[in-house]
């Protein structure tokens, strides 16, 4: 049996021997990629909670300190219940054009 011949048409470039994405290195640079990616993004997930943590204790400390001050308002002054206004105090002519003020 003889070797067929190997001429230009039957070899191939230097190009298409190996296939780029096989390659392991560049696999493997990859994974690295991504895997510092997704340290990256853990830390940012880490840092979003302690940044929402502080903005709810904040936000209890506000609500704690408003119903306090509150509660020392109303033990202190009395809301004065206003009386009930007579009719024949506002004419109907006043009652429809509203509030006025005369300087």
């Amino acid at each position: 049996m003889t070797m067929p011949k190997s001429g230009p048409r039957d070899t191939r470039p230097i190009a298409k021997r190996a296939d780029r994405s096989a390659l392991p290195y560049k696999i493997y640079m990859q994974i690295t990629c991504l895997e510092m990616e997704r340290a990256r993004r853990n830390q940012e997930r880490r840092n979003a909670s302690q940044r929402i943590a502080v903005i709810d204790a904040r936000l209890r400390e506000v609500e704690a300190e408003k119903a306090a001050l509150l509660q020392s308002v109303g033990e202190r002054i009395t809301v004065p219940v206003p009386a009930p206004a007579a009719e024949s105090e506002l004419s109907p002519r006043s009652a429809k054009k509203g509030f006025k003020i005369r300087y």
